[in-house]
């Protein structure tokens, strides 16, 4: 299968190695993919900031450079969920309903990681080899607007040599929330703080996510508690062979 990587601006920015893993995973399994490069932001910081007319630029770049790809995978349950619910809303209000057909057409193409590996592939076991502790945060729109339930339990359970533990009170958000997080200083450090609390009582050695926004939030809380704990991307941990991947860094802050 042909595959259109659509890599999200803070993977491509500040943690490549996510994008890389996703790449390395799915050749793996045997699939071309392939980087669009006049790719840039879905939009949704705009969207979700006020600014749509800024946003509906966004929203006909990304139909125009991605509508040729019979799938479209992402390493990010949030960029998604922009794709699926906001883009075409966004075309609508400018009254271009051409436009919003094409993005519900394109949205309906694209899957975050773990669905397509589940749900369009039909596999958990990918060949990983990943020897650590793990515990793994579900982050928001990956489990209430993606509603991806277990698919990224099933594929860590199936990972070599990795102990899944479960996190404590899991489904609460760690407080990133994109400008949330600036906004609402004090409320997201409060969450975050509760989310650390409940990462480090699993004793885990990583904290294992499908947003990098959120790794890079929890990460950057447990690196100021000289904590031990590192965050990695759930590709990274899928990528992960005996050969060597192993040893590769997390996401680090």
């Amino acid at each position: 299968m042909r595959v259109a990587l659509f890599v999200t601006c803070l993977a491509d920015t500040l943690f490549p190695r996510a994008a890389v893993a996703t790449v390395r995973l799915l050749e793996r399994l045997g699939h071309e993919v392939v980087f669009p490069e006049d790719q840039t932001c879905c939009g949704q910081m705009h969207v979700n900031t006020g600014y749509p007319d800024d946003a509906l630029r966004l929203v006909r770049r990304h139909v125009r450079v991605f509508a040729p790809y019979d799938v479209v995978v992402v390493p990010s349950g949030s960029c998604v969920g922009s794709v699926r619910h906001q883009h075409a809303a966004v075309a609508r209000r400018a009254g271009d309903e051409r436009l919003a057909g094409r993005a519900e057409d394109v949205a309906g193409r694209t899957y975050e990681l773990s669905e397509f590996l589940v749900d369009v592939l039909g596999v958990t076991e990918v060949g990983a080899y990943y020897p650590h502790r793990v515990t793994y945060h579900p982050t928001c729109h990956s489990l209430r607007m993606l509603r991806v339930a277990d698919r990224p339990l099933r594929l860590l359970r199936a990972v070599r040599g990795l102990e899944l533990v479960e996190l404590p009170q899991a489904e609460q958000c760690c407080g990133f929330g994109g400008t949330f997080a600036v906004k609402n200083a004090d409320t997201s450090t409060a969450m975050l703080a509760d989310k650390m609390r409940n990462v480090l009582a699993t004793r885990a050695e990583v904290c294992a996510a499908g947003d990098v926004s959120c790794l890079m939030h929890i990460g950057g809380g447990l690196s100021r508690l000289r904590a031990g704990v590192r965050t990695v991307h759930l590709a990274e941990i899928l990528a992960a062979t005996e050969t060597g991947e192993r040893e590769r860094p997390g996401v680090r802050v």
